[in-house]
């Protein structure tokens, strides 16, 4: 199939229309799992810190990441 430069401007419409509002919705919700309560955005540390409370990492790893940081 032959994409026409008519095609391409729908493309692009679709894409600025659709496809950009959605990714922007993605970014956001992305940053504001990063932040803490008071808005402030968390610490590499502070993830860390968390990835281990959780039990993700376990002490030797967090150490060495925390060596890292």
């Amino acid at each position: 199939m032959h994409i026409t430069g008519w095609n391409w401007t729908i493309l692009w419409i679709i894409l600025w229309v659709f496809i950009w509002p959605v990714f922007m919705i993605f970014l956001q919700r992305m940053r504001r799992k990063n932040r803490k309560d008071d808005g402030e955005v968390k610490s590499a540390l502070d993830v860390l810190k968390e990835r281990y409370a959780k039990g993700e990492i376990d002490k030797a790893t967090f150490y060495e990441m925390k060596k890292d940081l």
